[in-house]
């Protein structure tokens, strides 16, 4: 049975949603043995995509800064990573063990599952966001 490291999981979820630690926009979840983990935060999200490989299950929970000239929102993201070579048994068990990360990690705006490196993309992962938070007004300039 999976558990979480729930004081890890916590202290790096408030560093992530806290605006005191503005160099903190992201956190990894990673499995060490049937725990789950934080096991890093950071900024910038091409230090953030560098924790998610072909044969991982992880979690990330991210700050997106969305909106336009008219409106600027902090959005919060939590992302479920399959890579492509994870096998079918540990498919299956992401479904139980993203209940227990959702068990502390409870403020999100909208919840995203990336199976292919082509959607670890922060445009994809804003548009998404977007979507989810209705309509962008604008001025056009």
């Amino acid at each position: 049975m999976t558990t979480v490291d729930a004081d890890s999981v916590t202290s790096g979820y408030e560093e992530v949603r806290s605006d005191q630690a503005p160099d903190v926009t992201w956190m990894v979840l990673k499995y060490e043995g049937s725990q789950i983990i934080c096991s890093s935060t950071g900024d910038g999200f091409d230090a953030f995509q560098q924790h998610f490989g072909d044969g991982d299950r992880a979690f990330g929970y991210l700050r997106i800064n969305t909106g336009d000239e008219m409106s600027r929102r902090t959005k919060f993201v939590l992302l479920i990573w399959l890579g492509p070579d994870v096998s079918v048994l540990k498919r299956a068990r992401m479904s139980t063990d993203r209940a227990v990360v959702k068990s502390i990690i409870q403020n999100f705006s909208v919840e995203i599952m990336l199976e292919s490196r082509g959607e670890l993309d922060l445009e994809y992962i804003r548009s998404r966001v977007e979507k989810a938070g209705g309509s962008v007004y604008g001025t056009g300039n």
